[in-house]
């Protein structure tokens, strides 16, 4: 099977994310097991790869260029929805897996295309769709936890199949020197704001700061600024390779306040016994589960503070919440092939229900 993943939003090497790692592990799974996999997403003019991109369609008088920058093909365009048909034309899907930014407009194009569609449903930024995702009739759909599941059938009665964030393990499993309390993505509406106050509050323990999301220049200085006035704090690049991270993280810290559909991180973190403290905001208490402690995002700083104290100075209540981080990330529902199984399986039935009529 030829598997197309379409979406709005960049990808690596030009942005990074939840997403994009979750959907590389896709790629990764389904061509171990004979299938091809390719990608469609925004291009980014900025940076050498932007630049040379650009140059490439300017000189090839084209919408889209092709890569394969990751080991597979990538079609990046400014526009994805309207690259639609250049990448059925290069790629030949068999099935398309549409997801996240400009959803709907992408599904479409490719529906008129005669390419199955399943929409895999990763945040409830309905907006985020432009467009009403009951208009692409034929699509089945994905959710990427129950949290997400339960938004989509309240607002637009869709049924979807829960299948959470693909991980593997191997990449993120490391033994940890637990030098910090580690808090991953510093923006505002991931709980940057309350992580600085429990940080203040907590002077004697060394946090870390990961960029994640791409900190434009005034952004990252502002976050140093403020980090430099707490003296416990610093602030690290993004990084392709999570176990250095992970390797010197003793508790995650994961106080978002935005209606998260799952929360990778927390996933990634169990699968070296890194206990999460986090909030009950949207799906995130689904990843966290038995693997640490929620609590409300508007809970007390000092709850916060004694969650975080109690993990770093007690060692036998660490121990206990490690072992059940650990445990919580080999439960059925995050084993790679029971989810790589459940996700071929909607393929499948996605195939089945709109035969494909090839573009030419």
């Amino acid at each position: 099977m030829k598997v197309l993943f379409a979406g709005g939003s960049g990808y690596t090497p030009q942005f990074s994310g939840g997403v994009q790692s979750s959907t590389h592990h896709l790629v990764e799974q389904l061509r171990e097991h004979g299938h091809e996999a390719s990608v469609l997403a925004a291009l980014f003019g900025d940076g050498f790869f932007g630049f040379k991109a650009r140059a490439k369609m300017k000189l090839l008088r084209q919408r889209a260029v092709i890569d394969t920058f990751p080991g597979y093909p990538v079609v990046r365009a400014w526009f994805p929805w309207e690259a639609a048909g250049f990448a059925t034309k290069r790629l030949r899907p068999d099935v398309a897996v549409v997801q996240c930014h400009k959803s709907v407009p992408i599904g479409k194009e490719l529906q008129t295309l005669g390419v199955p569609l399943v929409v895999y449903l990763r945040n409830v930024e309905f907006d985020e769709l432009a467009g009403d995702p009951r208009e692409l009739q034929s699509a089945l759909y994905i959710a990427n936890s129950e949290f997400t599941a339960r938004a989509y059938k309240e607002k637009f009665g869709i049924e979807s199949t829960v299948i959470p964030p693909t991980i593997n393990p191997a990449f993120y499993s490391t033994p940890t020197t637990g030098e910090f309390v580690t808090m991953i993505n510093p923006y505002n509406e991931k709980g940057f704001e309350l992580a600085v106050q429990i940080a203040r509050e907590c002077a004697e323990i060394p946090f870390l700061f990961v960029e994640s999301w791409m900190l434009d220049d005034d952004h990252r200085a502002e976050i140093e600024r403020t980090l430099a006035s707490l003296g416990n704090a610093v602030l690290e690049s993004r990084t392709s390779d999570m176990k250095t991270v992970y390797g010197r993280t003793k508790i995650l810290l994961a106080p978002s306040k935005w209606e998260e559909a799952w929360g990778r991180v927390a996933s990634e973190a169990h699968c070296s016994g890194i206990p999460v403290v986090g909030s009950r905001r949207g799906g995130l208490p689904e990843a966290i589960g038995n693997g640490g402690v929620i609590l409300d995002y508007d809970a007390p700083l000092a709850d916060w503070v004694a969650a975080i104290r109690r993990l770093w100075t007690d060692k036998a209540d660490y121990d206990r919440m490690s072992a059940a981080a650990r445990l919580f990330a080999e439960r059925p529902q995050m084993n790679p092939d029971n989810q790589f199984a459940t996700f071929m399986d909607v393929l499948n039935r996605a195939v089945e229900r709109q035969p494909l009529r090839k573009a030419s």
